[in-house]
């Protein structure tokens, strides 16, 4: 007996006066292409894509933009539901939210699947769907969310992760990269391709980490560790024992690091190994110096060491870093 055909319910929703709206013109963009693509190959319609949320006006970065969706109430069922990108007032928007996130909640247990872009994994977190698993976001966001969430286990370096019936992706245009996984699963890998070609998106894309800012912050309210912090950012080119540091701050050992932890959420020794990448990186990125000179210059002795620490936490070794983020000026 033949399979019955039925064209998948697609929801990208508006949250109330937060939503970001390349997340959500980009998602539409693309969706479409894909389904007019099918249908040019001789399918049927896969998709009816639409705009929904409970607000009839969304004005939008200054007022230069108005999105006008459907009544989200009108929509009893979805295949597929994405949650578009959210402002930085994280706790403001899962306040403003309520009704939005248990009509999410609804729909996943009716079938629906989820994919969140960016910061709309806050939205997703909020129905409590992530509760013991995981999930990724804007890196920068990620402590936030960990603050917000801490049942859900981040993965912050990661472009997209995968529970069942939910897709979460890491920051700003990387959204770009989840729909083509989206355009993939739902039509197929040609059509995927197309989009990629049409939207010229570079495809299989899977980390954010040669994106990611390391970022010293020091708001913990632990004078200790932010003395800590500052000793080990003046002194990347030395040899820095973490014994002999906890002891001249007057701590414990084992105390000094569940502080730290507790304060940056890296070890000591992760920490150091952070911000003398984030160092390397920023000189590697204006090209001046070679490797073996920047290596030098933040403490390592060891290229092997340097190497596999750096592409441990930038996902690209030094050399492929260079290349892609340090160009010469163009002369005019």
């Amino acid at each position: 007996m033949a399979k019955i055909f039925t064209m998948k319910q697609v929801t990208i929703i508006v949250p109330n006066g937060y939503a970001n709206l390349a997340s959500i013109a980009g998602t539409f963009q693309i969706l479409t292409h894909a389904n007019a693509y099918w249908q040019k190959m001789g399918n049927k319609p896969m998709m009816e894509i639409r705009i929904a949320g409970f607000v009839t006006e969304l004005t939008l970065d200054g007022g230069f933009f108005s999105i006008y969706p459907v009544n989200i109430e009108e929509i009893k069922k979805t295949d597929l539901l994405i949650i578009p990108s959210v402002s930085h007032v994280y706790d403001e928007v899962i306040k403003t939210n309520a009704a939005l996130i248990n009509w999410i909640w609804k729909q996943y247990k009716n079938g629906a699947e989820i994919a969140s872009i960016c910061t709309g994994a806050f939205l997703l977190a909020a129905t409590g769907l992530l509760e013991g698993k995981t999930c990724s976001t804007h890196w920068n966001a990620a402590a936030d969310f960990k603050r917000l969430f801490p049942n859900v286990t981040v993965h912050a370096d990661k472009l997209i992760t995968v529970e069942p019936g939910i897709y979460t992706n890491g920051g700003a245009y990387s959204f770009l990269n989840l729909v083509l996984f989206l355009v993939e699963k739902y039509f197929d890998r040609q059509t995927a391709i197309f989009c990629a070609k049409v939207f010229q998106i570079d495809m299989d894309r899977n980390s954010q980490s040669p994106f990611h800012i390391f970022q010293t912050q020091k708001n913990h309210g632990d004078e200790l560790i932010c003395q800590a912090q500052t000793y080990i950012e003046e002194n990347l080119g030395e040899r820095i024992s973490f014994e002999d540091l906890a002891l001249k701050l007057s701590a414990s050992r084992r105390n000094f690091d569940r502080r730290f932890i507790k304060a940056t959420g890296n070890t000591p020794v992760e920490y150091l190994q952070r911000v003398k990448v984030e160092v390397a990186k920023r000189t590697l990125e204006k090209g001046r110096k070679t490797i073996f000179e920047v290596m030098n210059e933040v403490g390592y002795s060891d290229d092997k060491a340097f190497r596999e620490v750096f592409k441990k936490i930038t996902g690209l070794s030094p050399l492929d870093y260079k290349a892609k983020f340090h160009q010469e000026p163009i002369l005019v």
